[in-house]
């Protein structure tokens, strides 16, 4: 398990570095051609995710939901329909499992969109 999370930070790092390099060189070749005003572009993308005002929210529900689901797994799979969850040809698991996670996405979709309603 170690292991795949010290690939998940190296290649989240290394995605990070790598964009904003690159954004720095898109600037850089914006404002060489002489369109300084459209430089700015950039800048406001990162300004843009005042949309996201609540990340810790959104990341709370989904997985707070996606434990749920898993709790659901299992309980299922001991008691009710042990035969179609331990089959390992099954997707009934996934499908419970993506189901509650799309249902966390929801819920703060539709709390945020009530927020933006006040």
């Amino acid at each position: 398990m170690n292991d795949v999370l010290a690939t998940a930070v190296v290649f989240f790092a290394i995605y990070h570095i790598i964009k904003a390099f690159t954004d720095f060189l898109l600037r850089r070749k914006i404002i060489k051609m002489g369109h300084i005003e459209k430089a700015e572009i950039l800048v406001q993308q990162a300004e843009n995710k005042e949309e996201n005002r609540y990340p810790t929210l959104k990341w709370g529900l989904v997985s707070f939901l996606a434990g749920l689901g898993l709790i659901l797994i299992t309980v299922l799979a001991k008691t009710t329909m042990p035969w179609i969850l331990n089959n390992e040809g099954s997707v009934l698991a996934f499908g419970i499992e993506l189901v509650f996670i799309s249902l966390g996405f929801l819920i703060y979709f539709f709390i945020m969109n009530t927020r933006k309603r006040e």
